[in-house]
């Protein structure tokens, strides 16, 4: 026996409500969604044209669609039309937003002010909870690609060399042109402005010389008229088609890269950088975007996108704004990609914090050989009376002069410069000289060798270590399960503003995932033990109660 199955439309059914299971992943986003403030959520809207959907709606609409995979704008506008918790999200069945409205909304001023207010409310929650508290803030980044052609970069190296050959080109075509009696004298700067003056005067000029042939008679042997305005149209012409919109290119180019030394046709904020992901395994850069994370018991708490593909230069960023948010902590956690002097001061001075930060060279320090190591200048003795070292050969280095060294990034370092000093004897001369006989000198830089040896008593300390042993089980897990499990590996978006939203709705998304799984397990444990509770007490009153138990009789 079967139960009836038709799908002719013979059967009507009214479906007064439609009820969701309350452990569905789709509730707990509803009601976190719900809980930001109002005016966060419903900014002033236009009072003409046609009713925008409910920007609450629409967030969580794409909290869930990522977590169901689903990135795309077609697909979640798809997704939202046969999934049924997608439609108890919105309220109506009937009503289902179009995938521009999607789209649009994702990469709205509005999207970024909630996607805000989430994290400052997901943290708020977590620290009520007692998930997270001020100890620590492990910090990783990793690299995201994005949503441009792997074939469309534009390399600072190649532009600025051929800017310099087209530099060349109009220097060697203004000579011409002076040969050839066109009035250049200007006052303009840059060679675009003096490319424009030079065009202006040979139209100018060739206007002058067509009215002179129009009225002269033929000349036997040619014109010296038309032989000039030849000339100058050529002139004109590799102004017009070639060098004037090259050099216009090159200016564009270089104002998009900025500091950066490439960039992406298909999307200009995108910086080509070595991904971890290389199904090709030849190396190859790609366009992608370097995603900062700080998290705590596998929270994502703070987020930042930056498009310089070295973690070093990312760090103080990442501090300003978590500092922005009033939040503090005791210790900074990171890798060694993020031990550097700048990173260490401001920790220190600014951020009011202790680094874990291991330096480049830290492990290495630690070796045994390294120690043993008689040519490397930690191992030599220090006398603090002369300010001196001496090496393994007995050579002195004494003190000879201080000075300052600016880095590009316009970091400032003091360094200390020590000479051996000069020996009469045959040994002592030998070593205190290099093979083009100068007097061999080290630098020392005083300020960081004392953070280096703060850094080594942080690390090896207790609670130190113990707090650093956590940084492998803290952020590698949430890169896991941000490209494993959610399968988010590209961004759908294009522009570094637009790609912070759709990075912050994703790894909001993960947040809400794993605090259900907590939430869940929990009330599992609930039900357990209150289930255990009440056995163990049916058992009391079976076995312990003095009250004595009579078959009843009819």
């Amino acid at each position: 026996m079967y139960k009836h199955y038709n799908n002719n439309q013979t059967i009507l059914t009214f479906p007064i409500e439609f009820k969701i299971n309350p452990n569905h992943i789709v509730v707990s986003i509803s009601d976190f969604v719900d809980s930001i403030p109002t005016e966060i959520l419903y900014p002033d809207a236009d009072k003409f044209g046609r009713p925008k959907y409910s920007p609450a709606m629409m967030m969580k609409l794409l909290l869930f669609a990522y977590m169901r995979h689903t990135f795309s704008g077609r697909a979640i506008q798809e997704m939202a039309e046969e999934n049924l918790p997608m439609k108890w999200l919105i309220g109506n069945p009937d009503e289902v937003p179009s995938y521009r409205s999607i789209n649009r909304f994702r990469i709205s001023q509005v999207a970024k002010g909630i996607i805000k207010k989430m994290f400052l409310q997901f943290h708020e929650q977590l620290s009520g909870y007692g998930l997270v508290d001020d100890e620590s803030l492990f910090i990783d980044g990793t690299k995201i690609v994005a949503d441009a052609n792997k074939y469309s970069f534009v390399w600072r190296k190649s532009v600025e060399r051929n800017d310099a050959k087209l530099e060349e080109k109009a220097s060697a075509l203004f000579d011409d042109m002076i040969q050839e009696k066109v009035n250049l004298a200007t006052d303009a700067e840059g060679t675009l402005a003096k490319l424009d003056h030079a065009e202006r005067e040979l139209e100018h000029d060739i206007d002058d010389l067509d009215q002179k042939i129009s009225a002269e008679k033929v000349i036997k042997g040619g014109s010296p008229s038309k032989q000039r305005r030849r000339k100058l149209k050529h002139f004109k012409h590799i102004i017009t088609s070639d060098l004037k919109p090259r050099k216009q290119k090159y200016e564009d180019y270089l104002e998009i890269l900025g500091n950066r030394n490439s960039f992406s046709k298909t999307d200009h904020d995108a910086t080509f950088m070595r991904m971890k992901e290389d199904p090709m395994q030849n190396g190859q850069l790609k366009p992608g975007y370097n995603l900062q994370i700080g998290t705590q018991n596998q929270f994502v708490l703070f987020y930042d996108l930056n498009q310089r593909p070295a973690d070093q230069r990312t760090l103080v960023p990442f501090l300003n704004q978590v500092q922005q948010r009033k939040a503090t902590f005791r210790y900074v956690v990171a890798d060694a990609g993020y031990g550097s002097e700048p990173n260490y001061d401001f920790v220190l001075k600014d951020f009011k914090a202790t680094p874990l930060i291991p330096y480049t060279m830290y492990l290495k320090e630690q070796s045994k050989k390294y120690k043993n190591d008689a040519n490397k200048v930690m191992n030599w003795a220090y006398d603090n009376a002369t300010d001196s070292f001496t090496d393994q050969h007995h050579i002195q280095f004494s003190f000879k002069q201080v000075y300052n060294r600016t880095d590009k990034y316009g970091f400032q370092r003091t360094i200390r410069k020590y000479e051996a000093n000069q020996y009469e004897d045959p040994e002592g001369y030998h070593y205190s000289i290099t093979e083009r006989g100068n007097q061999r000198s080290i630098q020392i830089n005083p300020h960081w060798e004392m953070e280096k040896r703060l850094i080594r008593v942080k690390l090896s300390s207790k609670t130190g270590a113990s707090i650093y042993a956590k940084r492998k089980i803290e952020v590698e897990p949430v890169f896991g399960n941000l490209k494993a499990n959610l399968a988010f590996k590209r961004l759908s978006v294009r522009g570094l503003e637009k790609a912070k939203n759709e990075l912050g709705i994703i790894l909001m998304a993960g947040n809400l995932k794993k605090m259900m799984k907590i939430i869940l397990s929990s009330r599992q444990q609930s039900q357990k033990s209150s289930w255990k509770n009440l056995v163990n007490k049916f058992f009391q009153l079976l076995f312990y109660s003095e009250v004595s138990f009579v078959p009843a009789t009819f």
